[in-house]
């Protein structure tokens, strides 16, 4: 089977959970990081979901699935130990055209979760198609080991400049930024000279007379 790989907008956006275990759990703690807004449906919950639930993070229907609980909602992940549960809320939502994901039961999901790192504003995703969570694991832990320290500085002096730039109506080549994300921007980073990196950013990208506006002196450092 072929995934078409997406990031999806969730903030303020209605999904519900169907289980109320460690699973579920976590599936919960994705969706309320992307901004969700949650339900659970279970009889029961670990302790941390009650303490969601008490605090107002999620909303719950304390009981079992019964159909039409998930008419409400976008967004659908099934967490039970149940095939049959995983089956009912498959085909209620194909039947309602929602898309369901039900942990571990490739069959019954519309759209698989692939593993993810996220280090401030850059997000990683891998997956194995669903046929090894082993591999995506392994792959994952992999990419952390790729993910140093400046890049979370270096998306954000990207944005930046780039924000900076189009206010200009500058806009350098795709090439030009490319070569412009060299070692030394990232060293600079590492060493947490901010100014200075965004001066070099800026005289790479050939915009240098912008330095003194943009960056002023780099005597001292961004805090």
């Amino acid at each position: 089977m072929a995934y078409y790989p997406i990031f999806v907008e969730l903030q303020d956006i209605p999904c519900v959970v169907v289980g109320g275990g460690r699973e579920a759990q976590r599936k919960v703690e994705g969706l309320l990081g992307a901004g969700a807004k949650v339900t659970v449906v279970s009889p029961e919950l670990t302790r941390p979901m009650q303490k969601m639930l008490a605090d107002g993070e999620i909303d719950c229907i304390q009981r079992e699935y019964q159909e039409g609980d998930i008419d409400p909602f976008h967004i659908v992940m099934v967490a039970t130990d149940d095939g049959k549960v995983n089956g009912a809320v498959s085909a209620e939502g194909r039947r309602k055209r929602i898309w369901v994901n039900a942990a571990d039961d490739i069959p019954n999901c519309d759209f698989i979760l692939p593993s993810v790192i996220r280090r401030g504003a850059i997000t990683l995703a891998a997956s194995t198609g669903g046929t090894s969570p082993a591999l995506a694991r392994r792959l994952r832990e992999e990419l952390e080991a790729y993910l140093t320290e400046e890049m979370p500085a270096l998306a954000d002096l990207l944005k930046e400049v780039r924000s900076d730039l189009r206010s200009r109506s500058i806009k350098p080549d795709a090439e030009v930024w490319q070569e412009a994300i060299d070692e030394d921007l990232r060293v600079l980073l590492a060493q947490r000279k901010y100014r200075q990196a965004k001066a070099r950013l800026l005289e790479s990208l050939g915009v240098e007379e912008l330095v003194p506006e943009l960056v002023g002196s780099a005597d001292g450092e961004k805090s």
